[in-house]
């Protein structure tokens, strides 16, 4: 016998959008080494953690050195101590109850999304908006599920749900027959969002439809619009028909420090070959504890410290912070007289090219001239070309610093 490859992986299109832009700008920067960039692409944070969780995080290291306090293996699902304080504080505020058996701790929302289809058989056909985060659709490829990619860019089993500016970025409903809908509102990368009416349509089509939703809400707590909600489970009957995910690695500055959650509601079922219903609770809790660990224990405590008084306080004044950076990127570029999207329940910007330059020799023009670092919308999708992704991440003097770079170029 001779081990063979997974040959699905040659069907993804490119280099990870992400891994592509790190080269292009390490490129840039070998030959040009003492120029300044600014990077404003990879959505990583610049603020550090807050002294709370800090201090949340020695303290549970110092446990972890007393042979009274040390702790090994935790539960894989994650300490009830943390789960307890997420559904008080990210539930039932919003009137969503929640057994703890339902919500899981990970160590991201980007592993949950892409590790969640393995629940899934092939043969399922999934929805993507697009542009899209990538890993939705390069996740589903990798497990053979996908079909190969045409000339288009679009591959031949996706479904693909446009969201433009032609249709205020709001996709339409499938119009053939889905198993598996990605949502992300508020949406990377278009910084768009929903309103409670619109994500009703999707819950309601869904329940019509025996469709499941995988609802990435990893930047809900920058969501300001009262008319936005913050959860799916504030739609009526969402709990039937979808899994939530959201992360600490943007709300708390947790990138480098990874820990997230998803939700899975044991009224959430999908069907076996037999046409029985099969409840996905159980499936998950199988498969993160056939496959995961769990979050370390100083980790899950510094998370703990953000629903403390002094912790939301201080997380609240990084959110703050990045939102500023928002709109000043926002208002900066409109005045520029550029068609500018998102950037306020969101801290991503989504930026149309001037004069119909595609979305890499953009790209380029940013690292090249105003040394500013970008995200090509056609990295997301084919939709996404014409388009470029700025973050709100850096610092508030480097985004205003950059924002007078691109202020001279000429377009």
């Amino acid at each position: 016998m001779v081990a063979t490859v997974n040959e699905n992986f040659d069907l993804i299109q490119n280099n990870y959008l992400f891994v592509e832009i790190a080269r292009r700008v390490d490129e840039f920067q070998k030959q040009n080494p003492d120029v300044d960039l600014i990077k404003m692409g990879i959505g990583d944070v610049t603020r550090p953690l807050s002294k709370t969780v800090v201090k949340a995080f020695k303290d549970a290291v110092d446990e972890m050195g007393n042979a009274d306090t040390f702790r090994g293996y935790g539960p894989e699902q994650g300490y009830d101590f943390l789960i307890e304080k997420i559904i008080e504080n990210d539930y039932e505020p919003l009137g969503v109850e929640l057994k703890n058996s339902e919500v899981f701790i990970s160590d991201g929302a980007k592993c949950d999304t892409g590790n969640f289809q393995e629940l899934f058989s092939q043969d399922n056909i999934i929805a993507v908006t697009d542009p899209v985060y990538p890993v939705y659709v390069d996740s589903n490829v990798m497990a053979g599920r996908s079909g190969k990619p045409q000339e288009d860019g679009f591959y031949e089993n996706i479904v693909y749900l446009p969201a433009t500016a032609e249709n205020d970025f709001i996709p339409e409903l499938p119009k053939e027959d889905v198993d598996i809908i990605y949502l992300c509102y508020p949406n990377n990368p278009t910084g768009t969002t929903l309103t409670y009416d619109q994500l009703k349509q999707w819950v309601d089509y869904a329940k019509e439809n025996d469709a499941l939703i995988l609802f990435d809400a990893a930047y809900e707590a920058f969501i300001k619009s009262d008319d936005v909600p913050h959860s799916i489970y504030e739609i009526e009957g969402a709990k039937d028909v979808a899994i939530e995910f959201k992360s600490y690695s943007k709300v708390a500055g947790f990138t480098g420090t990874r820990c997230a959650y998803c939700v899975v509601p044991e009224e959430v079922t999908i069907k076996n070959s037999k046409g029985e219903d099969v409840q996905l609770t159980p499936l998950w809790n199988r498969r993160q504890s056939t496959k995961f660990n769990g979050v370390s224990y100083p980790v899950q405590k510094a998370a703990e410290a953000i629903y403390t008084p002094e912790g939301k306080k201080e997380i609240q004044e990084d959110l703050d912070y990045y939102v500023k950076n928002a709109q000043l990127i926002r208002q900066s570029l409109e005045d520029l007289g550029l068609d500018v999207y998102g950037g306020v329940d969101s801290p991503y910007i989504w930026v149309k090219t001037p004069n119909g330059i595609d979305s890499w020799e953009f790209f380029d023009i940013l690292l090249n001239d105003a040394n500013v670092v970008s995200t090509p919308g056609a990295g997301f999708g084919p939709s996404g070309e014409g388009y470029i992704r700025l973050t709100a991440f850096n610092t508030y003097e480097k985004t205003k610093e950059a924002m007078e770079r691109i202020a001279q170029l000429e377009f």
